[in-house]
């Protein structure tokens, strides 16, 4: 009979499952009534159908007959399993689980090298789970339950948690609207209706006024204005409150989420946002500001995948030049497969080797993947020829990044190189600013993962043929120097914006003069010069009538010193009361200036004065 049904129609799915846990219960001696009862005789055989009808009555009430018998003894070894307790499946789905688990890291990798390369997954944006890996999730979760049963207003986002400690939301007046849509590539854009455009009208006239106070009066009123949010996050972080102005942050982004386009993804890679909009420029900043919080508070993962997010959103562009951070990320992470994937995937049309964090990093990365001991022999033969040849290649066209290497892993070079100058003194006078810039910042944020004696013993073996090769006036090394000379001469903007964002003081001491004398605001960071403005701010008629502590204090040192430019003199210059934020910040930087200049410092005790030196000291 069970010949003919399976003849008859195909086999169903759980039909096909019982045959393969009857065929392994088989190889694995699970069922050995059953396979002793083929293999003995035929008076064994009817005394077992005889026994067996005792055994079975719980899977079918009708009456026992001679002629299911057969049946019985065909479906014994469904039986069996079935009379057992659950204990035998559990171990069979075990085996199978450790069976699949050898290559549960292989398979892993191949899936990882064929999804796209700025892949976002939505349970990596969350730094929980990130937590609960290290910490275990008792741990994380163990005080935040008892206050999420309270919570009611509260809807599920990517981005953030909601707090119960923030407002209801309500409409804002941000809208995401769909500008393009091209090549399976989709463009959208923020926009600021005219509610929110009065607001916005509001926060400037606030930051204008210099005065904490009143961007802090705007959002009792407006609460989920996301340029306030930001701005007043900068103040908490500088008064050393990381608490509230992470806080201030997560809210702005949930504010910006809930506005979200239906077809707009965070995890597909093919959603983009034009900075060049200042009602986009937000969403960039708060991200980045979020992932920064998250990196410092110990998420290297969540806040890899947020700069991935990041770089989705423009990546031809690069606004807020996330390259410069990515490789660091990586490695904090330890996702070095994806360091060296980026890298060879952009460095055909990125160049991703002339900047030195991925000339260091991208071998590093090599050198850690070389010291996995769950890799082939073969792979980690290849990782360690990438690593050395990579490192001396980033040695050679950046010699100058070595010696402040060392200084900040506090590491005494040994007399050879200390004494060679191709990476002496003169490697870092003569380097071009644009150069400098870089090479401050990735000592400055990467020196950390150089400390490792392992990774030390490394590089001083590469260093040491490094010298080899210019002592042998290796060709690479005078081409390399060329390269040097003909490139870094300036830094595009939106490196200086990367800079400024990151507070790297060993980068933000080697910035031009003409980014560090102007102002900059933490809610809008150098904006591009060919923005694509939508609306513009109405011309002032009256000046603030509140000046700030900080304009009080000036102007008690300096009686000249306006903000407000000289628009209050007569009417014919009452256009010139309205001045903007540029404007009247430049004039505090050229007062703070000015005062600086006329500051005398009183000299230090001459050598033929003994008692001046404990004065002095």
């Amino acid at each position: 009979i069970t010949a003919e049904e399976s003849e008859d129609e195909p086999p169903s799915g759980e039909e096909r499952g019982d045959a393969r846990l009857r065929e392994r219960d088989a190889v694995e001696g699970n069922n050995k009534g059953a396979v002793t009862a083929e293999a003995e005789g035929d008076g064994q055989r009817d005394g077992e159908e005889a026994e067996r009808p005792d055994q079975t009555p719980a899977l079918s009430n009708k009456p026992r007959k001679k002629k299911k018998k057969r049946k019985t003894k065909k479906t014994s070894a469904g039986e069996t399993l079935e009379d057992n307790d659950l204990e035998d499946i559990d171990s069979l789905l075990e085996n199978i689980e450790d069976t699949n688990g050898l290559s549960q890291q292989t398979q892993s990798r191949i899936i990882a090298d064929h999804r796209p390369l700025l892949y976002v997954e939505h349970r990596n944006l969350n730094p929980e789970n990130e937590l609960k890996r290290y910490f275990g999730a008792r741990a994380v979760l163990g005080d935040q339950r008892p206050r999420q049963r309270q919570r009611q207003h509260v809807r599920g986002m990517w981005l953030t948690s909601p707090k119960s400690t923030w407002p209801r939301y309500s409409k804002t007046g941000i809208a995401m609207q769909l500008v393009d849509s091209r090549r399976g590539v989709q463009y959208f854009a923020f926009e600021h209706h005219r509610e929110y455009q009065q607001v916005q009208f509001k926060f400037l006239n606030a930051v204008e006024s210099m005065n904490p106070h009143s961007i802090a009066s705007l959002l009792e009123v407006y609460p989920y204005h996301v340029d306030s949010l930001l701005q007043l996050s900068d103040v908490f972080r500088m008064q050393e409150n990381q608490e509230m102005a992470r806080d201030l942050v997560e809210w702005a982004l949930y504010s910006l989420e809930c506005v979200f386009h239906p077809a707009f993804s965070l995890t597909s890679g093919t959603c983009r946002l034009d900075y060049r909009r200042p009602e986009n420029r937000a969403f960039f900043l708060a991200l980045f500001k979020h992932m920064m919080f998250l990196e410092k508070r110990g998420c290297p993962r969540t806040a890899l995948e947020f700069c991935k997010l990041i770089l989705s959103l423009d990546p031809e562009n690069d606004p807020l030049c996330m390259l410069l951070l990515i490789d660091f990320l990586s490695l904090r992470a330890r996702e070095y497969t994806f360091l060296t994937r980026l890298f060879q995937e952009w460095e055909s049309h990125r160049n991703l080797s002339q900047l030195p964090n991925f000339a260091f990093s991208v071998p590093l990365a090599y050198f850690f993947l070389s010291q996995q001991e769950e890799r082939s022999e073969l792979e980690l033969s290849q990782a360690r020829e990438r690593a050395a040849q990579l490192i001396q290649l980033a040695l050679i066209m950046f010699p100058s990044v070595l010696m402040p290497l060392l200084d900040h892993c506090s590491v005494q070079p040994d007399a050879r190189v200390a004494s060679h100058s191709f990476f002496g003194l003169n490697a870092q006078i003569s380097q071009p600013p644009a150069l400098n810039q870089l090479t401050s910042l990735y000592v400055g944020r990467t020196h950390s993962l150089w400390k490792d004696p392992a990774v030390m013993a490394w590089l001083e073996t590469n260093v040491h043929e490094v010298l080899r090769m210019v002592d042998a006036r290796d060709p690479l090394v005078e081409e390399s120097e060329q390269k040097r000379k003909m490139r870094y001469q300036s830094a595009p903007r939106n490196i200086y914006r990367h800079i400024i964002l990151s507070e790297m003081k060993e980068a933000m001491a080697a910035l031009p003069l003409e980014v560090t004398s102007q102002p900059v605001m933490g809610f809008d960071p150098l904006p591009p010069l060919d923005s694509i403005i939508s609306y513009t701010r109405p011309e002032r008629t009256n000046p603030p009538s509140n000046e700030s502590t900080l304009s009080l204090f000036f102007r008690s040192l300096l009686p000249n010193f306006n903000l407000q430019g000289d628009g209050r003199h007569d009417g014919d210059e009452e256009a010139g009361a309205g001045q903007d934020l540029n404007q009247g910040v430049n004039r505090l930087m050229a007062a703070m200036r000015d005062m600086l200049a006329n500051i005398q410092f009183q000299e230090p005790p001459r050598e033929d004065n003994p008692e001046g030196d404990e004065d002095w000291d």
